[in-house]
């Protein structure tokens, strides 16, 4: 039987499960949940918290992947749980078909990115749990069970954003849309210029977002737009330079000199910052949303409604402007849109919504810029994301979320015993 110390990938949390169980299918999913012990599915490990710790039973999907049924004509795509976004994509792409919406990293399991309301950037675009039609779950008891908006909807509309407190998904049913081409154009840009016209962008771009050199006024405008025109990408040569050579190789060095020299981070944000140039290409939408990450940080980020951001990033950059050096961010602040939706525990429910990213290089100092950002949210009426770094208990999250105890009563009527809870659960959702 495996058993081994398991990490995350942010190596932020870990665990050494009693066992490790890799079903094959409903059937296998449903006697681990039988098994009289906690169980956990720990998708790919790429939450920042440690949502995914299985300190029990520890359910790896590895097995339980790919498509199990597509219809081109109507986009119902229904796919196993454990499956990677990056094996999705390429899937999906194969007939024809894509996700409306990714992030930035397709590493996440689906069933993962959607549990913990994983999003990208769009403002009529919803947060990726909002492409699910229904869900295919393993309840407490071992039975198997289906959700959708017309059966079983309060489980569905608890499910959709489970955390992986409910059961354990099984299959999930996505609306995916036809195979689409992407424009994305990338420009250096100052904060001032883009936060003036950023309403503007929004209005008009399908995807924006910027990074922001937290420490310096450069950013890094993206804007990615549908297009009918055939596919034009980077060449192999030239995506090899810039992504693994500049943005990973080289920013790889840039840690670890602001690693061993904090002092020069500041500096470090502004020469960063400063070589910035723009690029223009066109690719199939999976190609040009995600982008490789190789150097490994940490992260937190808050949902906040989307008119409080100007405010919010004055805050930030008066905080950013105190710290000593020790503190500074090395890695870029990133800020992106979604639309408002119905789903109970979404980061986007019942409002537009901006999202802030922050994050360090692994081996620095984080603690003060993220709690002093975690305060300016929390002023605001920010949610964290729930598989990024946070502190919020049960008592904060509650008022936040408008139907936070209707999920409650459905986690009671579904796992009673509370078999698919861990330290982090117990946290955000109560004992």
């Amino acid at each position: 039987m495996e058993v081994r110390v398991w990490t995350n990938w942010a190596r932020t949390a870990s665990c050494t499960p009693t066992r490790v169980v890799h079903p094959a299918s409903t059937d296998e999913i449903a006697e681990a949940v039988l098994s009289g012990s906690r169980v956990r599915a720990r998708g790919s490990g790429h939450s920042f918290n440690d949502i995914a710790v299985a300190p029990e039973t520890a359910l790896d999907l590895d097995r339980w992947t790919g498509i199990v049924h597509a219809d081109a004509e109507t986009g119902l795509v229904t796919v196993r749980s454990g499956t990677p976004l990056w094996s999705l994509n390429a899937d999906l792409h194969r007939l024809g078909l894509a996700m409306p919406n990714l992030g930035d990293i397709d590493a996440q399991t689906v069933a993962g990115a959607i549990s913990t309301s994983t999003h990208g950037t769009g403002a009529k675009l919803g947060v990726l749990a909002t492409a699910v039609e229904s869900l295919e779950l393993v309840l407490a008891d071992g039975s198997v069970v289906t959700c959708s908006r017309t059966e079983r909807p309060d489980l569905f509309n608890a499910a959709r954003v489970g955390l992986g407190a409910l059961g354990i998904i099984s299959t999930l049913t996505l609306r995916c849309v036809p195979s689409f081409v992407l424009r994305a154009s990338e420009s250096p840009g100052r904060l001032d210029a883009v936060l003036e016209q950023f309403d503007d962008l929004c209005a008009v771009e399908d995807h924006v977002e910027f990074h922001w050199f937290t420490h310096s006024d450069r950013v890094i405008l993206k804007r990615n737009n549908r297009i009918t025109e055939p596919a034009r990408p980077l060449s192999k040569l030239r995506q090899t330079w810039e992504y693994e050579v500049v943005e990973n190789a080289a920013f790889g060095a840039v840690t670890k000199v602001a690693r061993r020299f904090p002092r020069y981070t500041k500096r470090l944000n502004e020469v960063c910052g400063s070589l910035i140039t723009e690029r223009s290409y066109s690719d199939y939408s999976h190609n040009v949303f995600v982008t490789p990450r190789r150097v490994r940080f940490v992260e937190t980020e808050f949902s906040i409604p989307r008119e409080t951001l100007m405010d919010v990033i004055a805050e930030l950059r008066a905080v950013a402007g105190k710290l000593g050096d020790r503190d500074h961010l090395i890695v870029p602040c990133e800020v992106r849109v979604a639309q408002a939706d119905d789903i109970w525990l979404s980061t986007a429910n019942g409002r537009d919504t901006a999202y802030i990213s922050m994050h360090q290089a692994l081996g620095m100092q984080y603690k003060a810029f993220f709690d002093a950002y975690a305060s300016i949210a929390a002023s605001v009426g920010g949610r964290p994301h729930w598989g990024k770094m946070h502190d919020l208990t049960a008592t904060e999250l509650r008022p936040l979320y408008p139907h936070f105890d209707d999920f409650l009563r459905v986690r009671d009527e579904v796992d009673p015993g509370r078999t698919f809870t861990n330290q982090y659960l117990d946290r955000v959702l109560g004992t």
